[in-house]
């Protein structure tokens, strides 16, 4: 009798595998500076965002004059 695992089987078994390992290694500490990160990132992007639309608007209304 012959027992082969399908590709897909074998793929998912490995990256949850990896996955499982990893999460064990990373500490509280860690992921509070990733969401502290990411959430300063978001803002930052915000802001950049809003002032060059609000300078595209200014050039634009200098050019119509």
């Amino acid at each position: 009798m012959s027992f082969q695992a399908s590709h897909s089987n074998l793929s998912i078994g490995v990256w949850g595998g990896t996955f499982l390992s990893a999460i064990t290694h990373i500490g509280t500490e860690d992921i509070i500076t990733t969401i502290v990160l990411a959430t300063l990132g978001a803002i930052v992007s915000f802001i950049a965002s809003f002032m060059m639309k609000y300078f595209v608007k200014t050039i634009k209304r200098q050019r119509k004059k």
